[in-house]
C-alpha cells in the first residue's frame, strides 16, 4: 500500500513517543520500586543492567536485520518488546521479583535497541525524501513522551497508585499505539537502501577507520549518557542526594523532560543558524553546566533549575549525531547503527557504573563520571567544527 509522507511523519512521532511515555513510567516509580523490592543503590544498578544489555542486543543486531528486512518490521518488534515489558516491570515490583524487574527491563532495553535504528533509518529517509530537518523534531516527540508519562507518574506516584496497575495500563496504551502506526509504515526503507548499496558500501571496518564518524560516535555516546544517567537515575539522586520526597523527584525528572522536549523541537532553527557543530558544543557546555550545579551545589532550588539546563544541553546530541552520521556517506544504515552503538555503550556502562560509584561516594558524586564526557563531547565538537569543508556536519537536513 502506498503511504503518504505525512502518514508516515505522524506513525513515526507516535512510535518515538511510546517508549518516551514507557521510559518515564518506569523513571518516576524508581524510588518506589527500589523499596518494594528493598534494593541497595548498588542491586538497583545491578537491576538497571537489564536495561543496558537488552540495549546492546537489540541495537548490534538491529543494523543487519534492517539491511535485510526492512525498517518497518524491525521497528514493529521492538514496539511488542516494550508492550511486554512494561506488565513484566510492574508485576515484577509488585511481587518484590528484582529478577523479573531486570527481566522487563531487558525486553525493553532490547525493544528499544531493536527499534532505534530502524526509525532512525526511517526518519533519515523522511528528511532525504522532503529535504527538511525532521530527526530532532522525531526525538522530540520521545522527550514528549517522557514528559507526559513523567506527569502521570508524578500523580500515580503522589496519590500511592500501585506500581503494578500502573504500568501494566502503561503496557496496554503502548501496544494499542504500536498495533495502530506500524502499518502506515512502507514496508521498502533500509532494505532498499541496501540494495541500491550494494558494490558501494562501504566495510564496517572501513567505517571504523573513520576518524570524523568516531568523533561523531564519541560526542553520541557522551550526550547519551547524559541523557540516560537522568533517565535512570534523576529522581534518586534528587530524593537521596537533595532531600526530594518521592513525588517532588518525580515532578524534577519532568522538569527535565520538558527541557528535553523544547530543546528538540526548538533545535531545528538553531541547526539551520549555526550549524550542527556548534550546535553540539552549545549543548554539551549547558549540559555540563547543569551537572556541575546537580552536584557541587547543596540546595533544592538551584539543582531543581539546573536540571533544566541539563536537559536543555543534552536534548540535542543524540539526533544530531545520528543525522550527522546519516549523511557522512554511502550505507546510511550502517553508520547510524555504528553511532548508535556507541551511545548504547553509555547505556550499557552507565547504570551500573553510577550505581557502584553511587553506593561508594554518593550518588550527586557519581555524576562526575557523565561530567567528565560531556566536557569531552565539548572538546571534539569545537574540532569537528573547526573542520569546515566536512558535508556531513554542516549539511542541515
Amino acid at each position: 500500500m502506498t503511504t503518504s509522507v505525512r502518514t508516515r511523519q505522524l506513525a513515526l512521532a507516535a512510535l518515538f513517543f511510546v517508549p518516551g511515555v514507557g521510559m518515564a513510567s518506569w523513571v518516576t516509580r524508581t524510588p518506589d520500586v527500589r523499596d518494594l523490592l528493598g534494593a541497595t543503590t548498588a542491586e538497583m544498578g545491578l537491576i538497571l543492567f537489564g536495561l543496558s544489555l537488552g540495549s546492546m542486543i537489540g541495537i548490534l543486531s538491529s543494523g543487519a536485520l534492517v539491511a535485510r528486512f526492512g525498517a518497518r518490521p524491525i521497528t514493529g518488534v521492538g514496539g511488542a518488546l516494550i508492550a511486554l515489558s512494561l506488565p513484566t516491570m510492574g508485576l515484577g515490583a509488585a511481587g518484590g521479583a528484582g529478577l523479573a524487574v531486570a527481566a522487563g527491563l531487558f525486553l525493553f532495553g532490547a525493544g528499544m535497541g531493536a527499534g532505534e535504528v530502524a526509525m532512525n533509518v526511517e526518519g533519515a529517509d523522511v528528511e532525504q525524501t522532503t529535504g527538511r530537518s525532521f530527526l530532532p523534531m522525531l526525538h522530540g516527540c520521545f522527550s514528549l513522551g517522557t514528559v507526559v508519562g513523567a506527569t502521570l507518574g508524578m500523580i500515580a506516584t503522589a496519590v500511592r497508585f500501585p506500581v503494578g496497575w500502573h504500568l501494566v495500563l502503561a503496557g496496554i496504551a503502548a501496544a494499542i499505539a504500536v498495533v495502530l502506526s506500524v502499518p502506515r509504515l512502507p514496508a521498502h526503507t533500509g532494505r532498499a537502501e541496501a540494495r541500491a548499496a550494494d558494490g558501494i558500501r562501504s566495510p564496517r571496518s572501513a567505517l571504523w577507520k573513520d576518524s570524523r564518524l568516531l568523533l561523531i560516535g564519541f560526542i553520541l555516546l557522551a550526550m547519551a549518557l547524559a541523557e540516560g544517567t537522568a533517565n535512570d537515575w534523576l529522581p534518586l539522586v534528587m530524593v537521596d542526594g537533595h532531600g526530594f520526597d518521592p513525588a517532588l523527584g518525580s515532578l524534577v525528572f519532568a522538569v527535565f523532560a520538558a527541557a528535553m522536549t523544547i530543546g528538540r523541537f526548538a533545535g531545528g532553527w538553531f541547526i539551520d543558524r549555526f550549524g550542527r557543530p556548534a550546535v553540539l558544543c552549545a549543548s554539551a557546555v549547558f549540559a555540563a553546566v547543569g551537572l556541575v550545579l546537580v552536584i557541587f551545589v547543596d540546595n533544592q532550588v538551584v539543582a531543581g533549575a539546573a536540571v533544566v539546563l541539563w536537559g536543555l544541553g543534552a536534548s540535542l546530541g543524540f539526533p544530531v549525531a545520528i543525522s550527522a552520521a546519516g549523511d557522512s556517506g554511502p550505507d546510511p544504515a550502517a553508520r547510524v547503527s555504528l553511532v548508535a552503538t556507541a551511545g548504547y555503550v553509555a547505556f550499557l556502562v552507565g547504570p551500573p557504573a553510577l550505581g557502584f560509584g553511587g553506593e561508594e561516594f554518593g550518588l550527586r558524586n557519581a555524576l562526575l563520571i557523565p561530567l567528565v564526557f560531556v566536557i569531552g563531547a565539548a572538546i571534539a565538537s569545537a574540532i569537528l567544527g573547526a573542520r569546515s569543508r566536512e558535508p556531513e556536519l554542516t549539511a542541515t537536513s
